[in-house]
């Protein structure tokens, strides 16, 4: 028995995939019978999840998220650290590791490529001999300044069902679930 096929004598058996349900018309409105949730399946449990809601929530912001950043060339987490930078110029790896729970070695890479980039520079850190401090280049100040106008708008965008005062409830709600 080859390699090949021995491989695949020890996958596990799947079950024949079942053909997509047919997409609704669309101007077809659900009937007040319907469960709440997409393709007539009831979410209501689900619904009453923090873990489900917060999930949806950025599952939509993120999208709108990597469209947007898409002419910047930036993931969320790369946004993220050029805004700390941003606003603490000199910021360690250690203390960006920190802010944003990201193992050390994740943002290795992260961090050289912002500087291949030309976005960001090491300099020594004023006061411990043995870190560097991160700042921005020119280009990096650039980028970041635009790339957080754009974060702003979709920010907006994406929360205008919400009054201020609840968009402001929800962040420090969800502040609160992170940060204890």
């Amino acid at each position: 028995m080859s390699d090949l096929s021995v491989a695949n004598s020890m996958r596990r058996p799947r079950a024949p995939r079942k053909p997509a349900s047919p997409a609704p018309a669309p101007d077809a409105t659900p009937s007040p019978a319907a469960p709440s949730g997409g393709a007539g399946l009831d979410t209501a449990y689900l619904e009453t999840l923090l873990g489900y809601n917060a999930r949806r929530a950025a599952l939509s912001v993120i999208a709108v998220f990597l469209r947007r950043m898409e002419p910047f060339d930036l993931r969320p987490v790369d946004f993220s650290v050029l805004t700390l930078i941003a606003h603490n110029p000199g910021v360690t790896s250690r203390q960006l590791c920190a802010a944003l729970d990201i193992l050390p070695p994740n943002l290795v890479g992260m961090v050289k490529n912002l500087q291949k980039r030309g976005l960001i520079v090491r300099k020594p850190h004023p006061t411990d001999r043995r870190a560097q401090g991160l700042h921005l280049s020119a280009g990096g100040k650039r980028l970041q300044r635009e790339a957080q106008s754009t974060a702003t708008e979709l920010e907006h965008d994406v929360s205008s069902a919400l009054t201020p005062n609840e968009l402001a409830t929800l962040n420090a709600l969800l502040r609160k679930v992170y940060q204890r």
